[in-house]
């Protein structure tokens, strides 16, 4: 099997300043991929880069052996992308938003699942009110909430670990175990170590 995420010679231009160039990974199925730099070093513009959302200045992205402009579509069936941002709707509830993110991602937008999901995150009992009241760290929680519905094979993560208490942060890290246990595979930006158990395979790209 092709490895399912590969970045070959990427380059970045933002304006007339070369951000990164010569990056080269091979991420396959079961493995994390922590992105780390200095703020501007260009990992949020990576992160863009590889889910399609920005052209590389040189180079490409390959999906399952596929470059990415040709596998878009499927790959967008397998894809879970969080930016730096919660991005909730803060007129809405924080099941309402993850509910609404189910269905645009292909979904099926289960009420008990969610509700689940929300109280795993550390949500009990702020699952309706309005996300505008929420802590940033609620407010992360509630995005992350997203992650173990459904079965999307890679997740792309920006800085997903800002604004996590301990437990929290605990919690993330079991999904991501969980996640890559089940052939799944991440990519984040984390300017800390992520704290995965022994035997699982993390790769570490410093731009």
């Amino acid at each position: 099997m092709s490895a399912g995420l590969e970045l070959r010679d990427l380059a970045c231009v933002r304006g007339r300043r070369r951000l990164f160039r010569d990056v080269n990974v091979t991420l396959p199925p079961g493995q994390l991929l922590r992105v780390t730099g200095a703020n501007g070093a260009g990992k949020t513009s990576l992160l863009r880069m590889l889910i399609g959302l920005l052209a590389p200045a040189q180079g490409q992205v390959l999906w399952q052996g596929q470059p990415l402009p040709a596998a878009r579509e499927a790959f967008h069936r397998q894809l879970i992308y969080l930016g730096h941002a919660a991005a909730l709707k803060d007129d809405l509830s924080p099941l309402e938003n993850l509910q609404v993110a189910l269905r645009l991602g292909g979904v099926a937008a289960d009420e008990p699942a969610a509700l689940l999901a929300l109280a795993d995150a550390g949500l009990r009992g702020r699952e309706h009110v309005p996300a505008r009241t929420l802590s940033q760290g609620q407010r992360r929680r509630a995005a992350l909430a997203r992650l173990p519905l459904g079965q999307a094979l890679l997740w792309v993560l920006d800085e997903p670990f800002n604004a996590l208490d301990a437990v929290a942060n605990a919690w993330l890290l079991g999904l991501i175990e969980a996640q890559l246990q089940r052939g799944g595979m991440v990519v984040l930006t984390s300017h800390q170590p992520v704290a995965l158990s022994d035997g699982v395979t993390q790769q570490v790209l410093a731009l």
